[in-house]
C-alpha cells in the first residue's frame, strides 16, 4: 500500500513538473494534485527533493548497480521521461539532486564493497576511489541526458566501468584478487 501511494504521488510530480520547475513547485501543490493531505506527503517523504530522489532511483536504478543492462536500462528511463530528468537535474536549490545521486551510490558501492570483502569497514583509499567513480558518474550521467544523449545508455555505461578506478575494479569483477 505505501509503494501504491508513493507511485501515486511521483506521478503527480512529474505532471507537474511538465509544467514547471522544481523550484517553483511546493508541498502544497503536490498535495493538492494528489488529493492528498499534507501529514501523508510527508509520512512518505522528507520534502519535495526527497520525493524527487525516489522517483529518479524508483525508476532508474530497481536492481544490479554492477550490470550493464540494469544500468542502461536506468539510463534509458531517463531519456523516455527527459522533461522530469532535466528539471530535475537543472534545479540548485538547498537539495539539489546530483547530491542525493552521489550519496546514494556511495552507500550503495560502499555496501556491495563490504559484503564481498567480508567486513564492516573499508579503508580510506577504497572509500575516496568510490566517492571518486561515483561522483564522476553521477556527472557524466548529467551531461549525457543534458548534451550528448545520442550515445547509446549501454555505450555509456560500458565507457564508465572501463574509468572505474582499478582498486575497486578489483573488488567488484575479481573479488578473488586482493586489493
Amino acid at each position: 500500500m505505501a509503494d501504491r501511494t508513493k507511485l501515486w504521488i511521483a506521478e503527480k510530480m512529474k505532471k507537474i513538473m511538465a509544467t514547471k520547475p522544481l523550484d517553483k513547485i511546493r508541498v502544497t501543490e503536490i498535495c493538492r494534485e494528489a488529493e492528498i493531505e499534507r501529514p501523508t506527503f510527508y509520512y512518505h517523504f522528507k520534502d519535495k527533493y526527497d520525493l524527487v530522489a525516489w522517483i529518479f532511483f524508483h525508476d532508474a536504478f530497481k536492481t544490479d548497480i554492477l550490470s550493464v543492462e540494469s544500468a542502461a536500462k536506468g539510463m534509458n528511463q531517463m531519456r523516455a521521461d527527459y522533461l522530469f530528468y532535466k528539471r530535475a537535474y537543472e534545479d540548485n536549490s538547498q537539495n539539489p539532486l546530483w547530491q542525493y545521486m552521489h550519496e546514494y551510490f556511495v552507500d550503495r558501492y560502499s555496501a556491495e564493497a563490504m559484503k564481498i570483502l567480508d567486513t564492516d569497514r573499508l579503508d580510506t583509499q577504497i572509500i575516496y576511489s568510490i566517492r571518486l567513480y561515483c561522483y564522476g558518474c553521477v556527472g557524466m550521467t548529467r551531461e549525457w541526458l543534458m548534451n550528448d544523449n545520442i550515445i547509446p545508455a549501454e555505450t555509456v555505461v560500458k565507457m564508465m566501468f572501463h574509468s572505474m578506478p582499478e582498486n575497486i575494479r578489483r573488488i567488484f569483477f575479481n573479488p578473488l584478487l586482493k586489493v
